[in-house]
């Protein structure tokens, strides 16, 4: 009684729990899209290295955005708002 290629119990229980975790992945990655667009422009107003990510919210919600983000290499305050 030759198996090979034939997939015993063992296989199929793997494959199910891949398939349901991959599903369950699947469902998550969907769910930040439902919240829209975020539109970024560089802060006007924020001076220096940007290290400290809700300093330069802070600053950004004073030039009327929602939030900003420290990004990039030379470390620029970045704001953010839905568009």
């Amino acid at each position: 009684m030759d198996r090979k290629g034939s997939f015993g119990f063992g296989s199929r229980v793997v494959f199910f729990w891949l398939f349901l975790v991959f599903i369950l992945l699947a469902s998550f990655s969907k769910m930040g899209s439902v919240e829209g667009r975020m539109c970024e422009s560089q802060s006007h107003h924020y001076e220096g290295a940007c290290v400290i990510d809700h300093n330069c919210a802070t600053v950004c919600r004073t030039e009327g955005f929602s939030g900003g983000k420290c990004k990039g290499f030379r470390r620029r305050c970045f704001c953010t708002r839905q568009c």
